[in-house]
């Protein structure tokens, strides 16, 4: 356990516990699901090496032993589509996942009822409640862009899940590894350069859905001031306002309407 894991686990908190695994870290905190806010310091512990899934439980099963006065559902998120609790891809982990029951194996890992879902959705859902898009009716688009591109659908709030729009395909070629913000460093983009191939995307986005506004989240999100002014879409853009804390609360809000 890092230093900071130490520190949190004397740390005497409550509220529903959010865990968002993600490509280097798996972060954890309590949250005060009537403010989308954290109750303690988030504990991020480093993603094991080729995130097989035994490993990946046990650092899920040590971030839930840190916050000892939570109690109840937990909320996990995944990088990848989850339908009942079985996580069904597995673009950026270990193949073991392809197929597994993964809510049961967490569960049965920490000792409480698990409740999975897309790293992506759950931000999209902490954006509509807490964040960007609360009190946004009609559809809601989040797009997180990092090493990859996530995404989020909500129609009043109601998330359509497992949306994976950062696969489709956009004049020949698949968009994450086109767009997102690992491939700006890769080529060494100007903001203006990668905004033009953003604003593209979301055009394309546009004519699909017809969103009534634009969530970008991820690693990006923290630089908005960077790329605002190049991104010339008609639907209004917002960055993120949760920023690296969605996945967490999303996880969390999640856990709590589906289990109770």
């Amino acid at each position: 356990m890092t230093k900071k894991a130490t520190a949190g686990a004397q740390a005497q908190v409550s509220g529903v516990l959010g865990i968002d695994i993600g490509g280097s870290g798996i972060k954890g905190a309590p949250v005060d699901l009537r403010t989308g806010t954290l109750l303690a310091e988030r504990v991020r512990i480093p993603t094991p090496e080729g995130a097989r899934p035994e490993d990946v439980t046990a650092v899920v099963a040590e971030l839930a032993g840190v916050f000892p006065d939570t109690s109840g559902p937990i909320g996990v998120t995944f990088p990848g589509i989850v339908r009942g609790g079985v996580t069904l891809s597995a673009a950026n982990v270990d193949k073991g996942w392809i197929g597994l029951d993964a809510d049961d194996r967490f569960s049965r890992a920490v000792g409480r009822p698990v409740t999975l879902l897309n790293d992506a959705d759950a931000a999209g859902l902490a954006e509509a409640r807490f964040g960007a898009g609360a009190g946004v009716p009609g559809v809601v688009m989040m797009l997180t862009f990092g090493t990859g591109i996530g995404s989020a659908l909500m129609y009043n709030g109601v998330l359509v899940p497992n949306t994976e729009l950062g696969h489709i395909e956009l004049n020949g070629r698949e968009v994450e590894p086109w767009a997102s913000g690992a491939a700006k460093d890769r080529e060494d983009l100007s903001w203006k350069q990668w905004a033009k191939r953003a604003t593209e995307y979301l055009e394309y986005l546009e004519r699909l859905f017809s969103p009534d506004l634009f969530i970008i989240g991820g690693g990006l999100s923290k630089k908005a001031d960077k790329w605002q002014e190049y991104l010339k879409v008609k639907t209004p853009v917002k960055p993120a306002g949760l920023q690296n804390e969605a996945g967490i609360v999303g996880a969390a809000l999640m856990a709590s309407e589906r289990r109770g």
